[in-house]
């Protein structure tokens, strides 16, 4: 059975629940949009949830921002089908929805209200567009990438042993 994720904003304006099969805080990305809407540390970490379970409470509450990208990879500025989903009242960042792959969210970790397990390993991406202060923690055996990794979410789930029935 999937893992319920339950999940708010700082105000708890917003509330939502969703079920996860992959809900392991590993991936952690440093490009400028996820470090400056939601990344503190100098980048945000997301989790995959199936997107049909989702249930929100306080709905009108919600804004959604979508992205110009302008960077090495995109030369002409592209506006981004990603919509982060955000508290309008509090500005929390809650979610990731991208159209490309309706049958997923991607709810922020710093969201999630639930106990999450611990990975047993970490993937650092993005880290060529990552801030010149961070100073990414590199553990042993965790994995680092400039860009993306061929590696999906669900992948490393099945890889670590860390996918919830």
């Amino acid at each position: 059975m999937p893992l319920l994720l339950k999940g708010s904003c700082r105000c708890n304006a917003v509330r939502f629940e969703v079920e996860s099969h992959t809900p392991v805080p590993f991936m952690l990305c440093y490009c400028s949009i996820c470090r400056k809407q939601q990344g503190g540390g100098g980048f945000a970490i997301n989790l995959g949830a199936d997107y049909e379970t989702l249930k929100i409470k306080g709905k009108r509450n919600l804004g959604v921002y979508r992205a110009e990208i302008e960077d090495d990879e995109h030369p002409q500025c592209e506006i981004s089908s990603g919509e982060r989903n955000f508290c309008r009242k509090c500005g929390s960042a809650l979610w990731l929805y991208d159209p490309t792959w309706p049958e997923l969210v991607h709810p922020f970790a710093s969201a999630i209200d639930t106990d999450l397990p611990k990975p047993p390993e970490k993937v650092h991406l993005m880290l060529k567009y990552k801030a010149n202060w961070v100073e990414p923690e590199i553990g042993k055996g965790d994995k680092v990438f400039d860009v993306y990794p061929e590696e999906s979410i669900a992948g490393w789930h099945r890889r670590t042993g860390m996918w919830v029935d």
